[in-house]
């Protein structure tokens, strides 16, 4: 497919991951309003690693507008924030509609939420220094911590449950091997900025698989025994297991967290959207690793009794 001359306009349906790991609130607006500015930036030949950056700067104004003790520079920072969300989906269905798909292009989707709750957690931080010295600062410290590790195992499974569905063509599944034999091998002479994402994409995707020790001894032993052909029976089953789950990952994503930030602002009560990370957020984050281990732990018990055979 020509990257900037689609003979015929692509549905809607042709730029979503899957309906298993879309959420209402991203079917019903964020995938319609993406797949619109997807078209619009096709026609100009605007390329979905531009539009990521252009969601990084969305994203990082209204991180700023977070700053201020104003309930409207607050609704100004929420409407970029939404214009921001837009632009990530928007880079990912571009992708998809025209096969620009690049590692470059993951690696940058990936940064673009951190720059984006940098700037949220470090202005709220400011903002609220007067009241609570370097409380905050610590509060806020330890919630990012959480934060990441939510986002990349929710990132993570994903991931996992969309190889199962529709084999690597259609995953994003990545490996910590690979990506550091990838970073060895790339010169760092004209691959600066390349290369340096590249150094925090291994180690991010090590993160992941450091999380999930029992999937990644069933998916070793089920690559060793299978390779690229595993058995019908068993893909289906482990997708049967993981969609329960795909919920988990939608919340522990963008939207719900969002939704309660922005409530927090309303009540001019940031903090509680640290204290909800810290709490409701681990809570599924543990229930989440727990039930995807378990199910890994019961499928690898079954390839080596020889069940799929």
């Amino acid at each position: 497919m020509s990257t900037n001359n689609l003979k015929k306009r692509p549905s809607i349906e042709s730029s979503l991951k899957s309906n298993d790991t879309e959420e209402y609130l991203d079917l019903v607006f964020y995938r319609p309003a993406g797949y619109r500015w997807a078209l619009l930036f096709n026609r100009m030949r605007v390329s979905p690693n531009q539009v990521t950056i252009f969601s990084i700067f969305l994203g990082v104004a209204a991180g700023v507008m977070f700053y201020f003790d104003d309930i409207w520079y607050n609704m100004i920072g929420m409407c970029l924030l939404i214009w921001a969300n837009m632009y990530d989906s928007a880079d990912g269905q571009l992708a998809r509609m025209t096969g620009q798909k690049s590692e470059l292009g993951r690696i940058l989707d990936g940064v673009s939420g951190d720059f984006w709750f940098i700037t949220i957690y470090a202005s709220i931080c400011l903002r609220m220094t007067p009241d609570y010295s370097w409380y905050i600062w610590a509060l806020a410290a330890l919630s990012g911590y959480f934060h990441s590790k939510q986002a990349a195992m929710a990132d993570y499974y994903r991931n996992i449950h969309l190889f199962f569905l529709k084999g690597r063509a259609g995953s994003e599944l990545d490996n910590s091997k690979q990506q550091r034999v990838a970073f060895r091998e790339m010169p760092w002479g004209g691959n600066y900025v390349r290369k340096t994402f590249l150094w925090f994409y291994q180690n991010y995707t090590a993160s992941q698989e450091k999380y999930s020790p029992c999937f990644q001894r069933f998916f070793a032993t089920l690559r060793t025994k299978y390779g690229e052909k595993m058995p019908e029976a068993l893909r289906e089953e482990f997708r049967k297991g993981s969609l329960p789950l795909m919920k988990y990952t939608n919340i522990l994503s963008f939207n719900t967290r969002v939704i309660v930030l922005f409530i927090s602002l309303f009540l001019d009560m940031p903090w509680i959207y640290f204290i909800f990370e810290l709490t409701v957020l681990n809570v599924l984050l543990v229930y989440m690793v727990v039930r995807q281990e378990s199910l890994s732990s019961r499928l690898y018990k079954k390839i080596m009794s020889k069940e799929y055979e």
